[in-house]
C-alpha cells in the first residue's frame, strides 16, 4: 500500500510539473488569464511556494554561426523547502484550537484541525529546511545545464559555486554540484558559503525596504485587497455558529493562512490530496493570488506608488555579475559561476534587468494582471537566472549571450539584431549606466537631507 501511495504521489508531481511548464512559459501578452491558469492548476496560485516547472523544456535557439558557449553565470533560488515562518501554521492552527475548546467546530472544522495537526507534526523541527523535492529540483537543473551546454563543462572546467549562509541554499548548492561531479569527475569544483559574499548575494537595502509601503502604496494596497480578503463561506463551513467565534477567530487571516498552508504542502512528502485545499473554490484561491501578486510588486517591483526604485536593492548583485563576466572573459576556459540564494533577491533582480517585461512601471495595481506582471512566473522553488555566453575564440571582441529565466529563453529591454542573443558590450554599457544614475540620484538626495 505504501509503495502504491508513493507511486501516486510522484505521478501527481509529474503531472503538476507538466502543467506548470505551460504556465511558466506564457508571454506577458498571452491571452490566457491568471484565473484560467489557476483553474487549470491551483499550484500557480502558490506564488513563491510553487514547485519548479522542470519538465518538457523547449528547444533552444541555435547559436549564431561560429559561436560556442564558453561561460555560464547563474543565480538560483533554493529548492522546495518546509515553511520557514511558523506563523503561517500557528495563526490558523491556534484559531481552530481555540474554537475547538469552545465546541464551536463543525464536522468539517474538526477534520481540518486533524489535517493541520498532521502537517504541523511533519513540519516541526524542519522550519525552512530543504525538502527532498528541493534536492531533486537542483539535481535536475544541474543535469540539464550540462546536457544543454556540454562545451562549458568539458574536461577539467572550473565550476565555482557560492551560496548564502542559509542551510537550504547550501544544500541546494551541494545537490547541484553532486550531479556535476558525478557526470564529470574531472571538473575542478570550488564552493563556499560565507558572510564575505552576503553583501551582494543577499543584500536587503534597509533604506529602500523601509520606504516600500508608503502612505500612497498602503492605501492603494488596502483598497485593492478589501474585496478579496473576507470569506464568509469558509466561516460557515468550519464553525457551527460563525458569530460565536468572532472574538477568537479573525476570518481574514484564517482564510489567508489556511489557503497558504494547503498550497504549501506540494513542497513536502505530504503532497497529495490535502483536504485543506479542497475547502476552497478556484475563485477564492485566485483572489489570494491577486492579493499576493500586488504585494510582491509593491515590495520588490518597480511600483510607482513608492517611487519605483525597489529593484535597485539588487544593484550590487547585478554589478557583481557584470564584473565577474568581464574578468572571466579574459580567461581561456572560464567555466561556470553558480550562486544560490533567495526569491527576495531573484525577483527584484529580474525587475531591475527588465527581463520579460518585469520592469513594468505603474501606479495602478489593477494593471498588473492584465499586463502579465505575474510574480509566480519568476520565482517558484528552485527558480534560476542563467546568462549563457558565446564567442568564436578568446580574441573575440563581440561576445554574445542570452538569458534563460527558469531555463527558458528570455527577452531584455535593449536592442539586438540576433534575438534571443544580445551583445555583451551593449548590456554592460546599458546597465552600468542605469546603476550609476540611481546611485548618483541617491547620493544627491542624501546630501540634501543632511
Amino acid at each position: 500500500m505504501k509503495n502504491s501511495l508513493s507511486g501516486l504521489l510522484w505521478l501527481r508531481v509529474l503531472v503538476t510539473g507538466v502543467t506548470l511548464f505551460h504556465l511558466f512559459t506564457l508571454s506577458p501578452l498571452s491571452a490566457q488569464s491568471a484565473l484560467s491558469i489557476i483553474i487549470e492548476s491551483q499550484n500557480f496560485a502558490a506564488s513563491n511556494y510553487s514547485i519548479y516547472p522542470d519538465t518538457a523544456l523547449p528547444r533552444l535557439t541555435p547559436a549564431p554561426e561560429g559561436r560556442e558557449p564558453f561561460y555560464i553565470s547563474h543565480y538560483g533560488r533554493h529548492g522546495s523547502r518546509y515553511v520557514e515562518n511558523r506563523r503561517a501554521f500557528d495563526v490558523p492552527y491556534n484559531m481552530l484550537c481555540r474554537a475547538d475548546s469552545l465546541n464551536a467546530l463543525s464536522v468539517t472544522g474538526k477534520r481540518v484541525l486533524r489535517n493541520m495537526q498532521a502537517i504541523f507534526a511533519d513540519t516541526d523541527k524542519h522550519w525552512g529546511d530543504l525538502t527532498s523535492f528541493g534536492q531533486r529540483q537542483h539535481r535536475g537543473i544541474a543535469q540539464r545545464m550540462m546536457e544543454r551546454f556540454p562545451e562549458v563543462f568539458d574536461g577539467d572546467a572550473h565550476v565555482d559555486a557560492r551560496s548564502t549562509v542559509v542551510p537550504r541554499c547550501i544544500l541546494s548548492m551541494g545537490s547541484a554540484l553532486h550531479v556535476m561531479a558525478s557526470k564529470n569527475p574531472q571538473l575542478y569544483i570550488t564552493m563556499r558559503a560565507s558572510q564575505e559574499d552576503m553583501w551582494y548575494m543577499n543584500h536587503q537595502d534597509t533604506l529602500l525596504r523601509k520606504n516600500a509601503m508608503t502612505a500612497e502604496a498602503t492605501k492603494a494596497y488596502d483598497d485593492f485587497i478589501e474585496g478579496r480578503k473576507h470569506n464568509e463561506r469558509l466561516m460557515k463551513l468550519l464553525f457551527v455558529n460563525p458569530d460565536s467565534v468572532r472574538g477568537v477567530v479573525n476570518d481574514i487571516w484564517l482564510n489567508y493562512y489556511l489557503i497558504k498552508m494547503g498550497l504549501f504542502q506540494m513542497n513536502t512528502h505530504l503532497y497529495k490530496d490535502t483536504y485543506i485545499t479542497n475547502l476552497f473554490t478556484d475563485h477564492e484561491i485566485y483572489r489570494l493570488w491577486q492579493w499576493e501578486n500586488v504585494w510582491w510588486y509593491i515590495m520588490h517591483g518597480p511600483c510607482l506608488l513608492n517611487g519605483g526604485k525597489q529593484p535597485y536593492t539588487q544593484r550590487y548583485l547585478l554589478r557583481q555579475i557584470i564584473n565577474d563576466a568581464d574578468s572571466c572573459m579574459k580567461l581561456e576556459r572560464p567555466g561556470v559561476q553558480l550562486r544560490f540564494g533567495h526569491e527576495t533577491v531573484l525577483l527584484p533582480l529580474v525587475c531591475l534587468i527588465g527581463i520579460n517585461g518585469f520592469d513594468l512601471e505603474t501606479d495602478r495595481l489593477e494593471e498588473l494582471e492584465e499586463k502579465g506582471w505575474w510574480a509566480s512566473k519568476v520565482f517558484p522553488m528552485g527558480a534560476n537566472l542563467q546568462f549563457i555566453f558565446y564567442r568564436r575564440d578568446i580574441h573575440d571582441e563581440d561576445v554574445l549571450f542570452k538569458v534563460l529565466l527558469n531555463e527558458r529563453e528570455a527577452t531584455l529591454p535593449i536592442p539586438t539584431d540576433i534575438a534571443p542573443y544580445y551583445h555583451w558590450l551593449d548590456f554592460r554599457e546599458h546597465y552600468l549606466k542605469k546603476i550609476e544614475a540611481y546611485e548618483q540620484l541617491r547620493n544627491a538626495t542624501s546630501s540634501k537631507g543632511q
